[in-house]
């Protein structure tokens, strides 16, 4: 059941982001629709949840033990963050997701995403809590890169009539 709580706030704030920002995310005047860069990106952050998704299945199924309690116990996010610390070498990287994800995710979207005209960035380190990290930093890469065509459609428009 929490799996599906997930999915679903994980569309939600993926659909928050997308209303937030229907300029960037209509289609361009002229140009392509969508960059081979964003494509890509689109990608990597689909691959990332799928696999997410998929470890994430196996350890509820191995650790959870029925009592439904997501804070603490068996099947827990404080299990899954023990977990994550066991030795040294999955200390090493949880380290470095948690870094990442909990301080430079939020940190350069946050700035980045208001110097672009993004609105409600801080919703791109949101969804990481429900889709993953690898996901919400492509997503915003592909938002971007979403600008980016839209400002070269402006400019080629600007170019023709000038």
């Amino acid at each position: 059941m929490t799996l599906l709580v997930h999915a679903v706030l994980a569309v939600l704030v993926i659909a928050w982001i997308i209303g937030s920002n229907s300029a960037v995310f209509r289609r361009p005047a002229n140009g392509p629709a969508v960059s081979a860069l964003e494509i890509l990106y689109y990608l990597i952050g689909i691959a990332s949840v799928v696999l997410g998704w998929y470890f994430n299945i196996q350890f509820v199924h191995q650790y959870a033990d029925g009592s439904g309690n997501v804070f603490t116990g068996a099947g827990s996010w404080w299990q899954f963050i023990t977990l994550g610390y066991d030795n040294p070498a999955a200390a090493s990287a949880s380290q470095d997701y948690t870094i990442g994800n909990v301080i430079l995710l939020p940190l350069f979207t946050i700035i980045d995403g208001y110097r672009r005209g993004i609105r409600r960035p801080w919703l791109f380190f949101v969804s990481s809590l429900f889709t993953s990290f690898a996901f919400a930093w492509a997503f915003y890469l592909a938002t971007v890169e979403r600008q980016r065509l839209h400002e070269k459609s402006a400019q080629a428009v600007g170019a023709s009539v000038g």
